[in-house]
């Protein structure tokens, strides 16, 4: 990965985190600074965060591993743990009785996928990509 890509994804990975973590965190905040869509449903600002952190996750999974497998996993693991968590806690607003014990258990089912995956591979998500990825780099002074 060269060095203008990698940081393009550092970029991504905190365009996606700050405002995920603001708007899960501080939705009421999040609503009357940047959001400022009425009216106000905290539990879709919950939900916005959710899927915001997921997407942040996997920016950052994807600067550590080439296991393009172990880094969907490691998103959607992260989204739909704290989705769950947005359900638990907006449980009084609406939605189904079930609704957390169903996305609670989705979200363990998606994290031991993950678990699974790296153990497969050892090297972290770390796959034969990486050494392919490396012998299709052209050398500096053959590069056009």
């Amino acid at each position: 990965m060269t060095r203008s890509v990698r940081a393009l994804v550092v970029l991504g990975a905190v365009a996606f985190l700050v405002p995920g973590v603001w708007s899960f965190g501080w939705p009421r905040s999040f609503h009357e600074t940047v959001a400022r869509f009425d009216p106000f449903n905290l539990h879709l600002f919950h939900d916005l965060g959710a899927f915001q952190i997921g997407i942040g996750v996997a920016l950052v999974a994807a600067l550590a591993w080439r296991d393009a497998v172990a880094v969907a996993l490691a998103g959607a693991t992260a989204g739909a743990a704290v989705h769950a968590v947005s359900h638990v806690m907006d449980r009084d607003l609406g939605g189904r009785a079930s609704d957390p014990y169903l996305l609670s258990l989705l979200a363990l089912l998606l994290a031991a996928g993950l678990v699974l995956r790296l153990r497969h591979h050892p090297s972290r998500g770390a796959t034969p990509g990486r050494a392919r990825e490396r012998s299709r780099t052209v050398p500096q002074d053959r590069a056009v």
